[in-house]
């Protein structure tokens, strides 16, 4: 299988070089994600909405990958102010709890000031099932 490469389009992306998300085989990584209309430049305001947005960007690029959130095995999210983890953790629960994931959060600065949250994940498609005989 190739490899494939999957953009919003962002500045980020173009910025520093990197895809959305990239596809091997049955694997789709996609790169840390911030809360940002990446057609707008616009952040959402406060920590939760900033979740909600990064996630609906991940969803969007698991679908171009074709794969979906069940499909999540590994979350990592980054937060720059403790105080927002909990709002930040409910989103994540509610919108990617059902993968039952393996999840990191930690507290670190992020390279963009607007930004209240990344997140990143890791998916696994199922493969497809051979027909019998």
């Amino acid at each position: 299988m190739t490899r494939r490469f999957i953009s919003t389009g962002s500045v980020y992306e173009s910025l520093a070089g990197y895809s959305r998300a990239v596809v091997d085989g049955n694997w789709v990584f996609v790169s840390g994600t911030v809360g940002a209309d990446f057609a707008t430049g616009r952040f959402a305001e406060g920590a939760a909405a900033q979740a909600e947005k990064s996630i609906d960007t991940i969803e969007w690029a698991l679908g171009e990958a074709g794969a979906r959130v069940e499909d999540v095995v590994r979350v990592r999210v980054i937060v720059p102010n403790t105080a927002d983890v909990a709002a930040v953790s409910q989103v994540v629960a509610r919108r990617l709890g059902p993968a039952r994931a393996a999840n990191t959060t930690f507290c670190a600065p992020l390279a963009v000031p607007e930004a209240l949250v990344e997140i990143e994940v890791t998916a696994l498609k199922p493969r497809p099932r051979r027909r019998p005989g």
